[in-house]
């Protein structure tokens, strides 16, 4: 699994005009399955996510995980950046998922964060969404799960 998560103030996803999820301060991440995830790869992302420390302590240092601060969970589903770029114009997604495979995870991680996480909100897997987001800092990394 590859993400990029994003410190924010506000984040949100649109779909046909309607607001599907928003958070105010915390993290929106977008996710792309890969092949060979399972549910537990599914699981260590997210618990890396929850408690990656970027935001800040009262020195300003980034010590603080989402948990900490309790802040808001946006997980948008995003099979792009399961592209291949290294050769040519045109991106290969032989790496990602197929689609009923990759709905079966996020359906999985969207159940599983919940149990988790209850102020986690989700993007709508397949869907043309429209997302917004003040990134706060800005601070953005990718996460990636290993396969063990």
């Amino acid at each position: 699994m590859i993400t990029i998560i994003q410190r924010v103030t506000m984040a949100k996803v649109t779909v046909n005009d309607q607001d599907i999820a928003k958070i105010d301060v915390g993290i929106m991440a977008l996710l792309a399955i890969e092949k060979d995830d399972t549910p537990k790869e599914t699981e260590r992302l997210l618990e890396r996510i929850l408690n990656f420390r970027i935001f800040a302590d009262e020195q300003e240092r980034m010590n603080l995980s989402l948990k900490d601060i309790k802040g808001g969970l946006l997980i948008v589903p995003q099979f792009t950046l399961a592209a291949d770029t290294q050769k040519g114009n045109r991106p290969s997604f032989i790496s990602g998922a197929a689609p009923e495979q990759a709905q079966q995870l996020f359906s999985y991680l969207q159940q599983f964060a919940l149990g988790v996480y209850p102020a986690a909100q989700f993007g709508q897997f397949g869907a043309d969404m429209q997302v917004s987001l003040i990134n706060n800092g800005p601070v953005t990394f990718t996460l990636r799960t290993s396969k063990s």
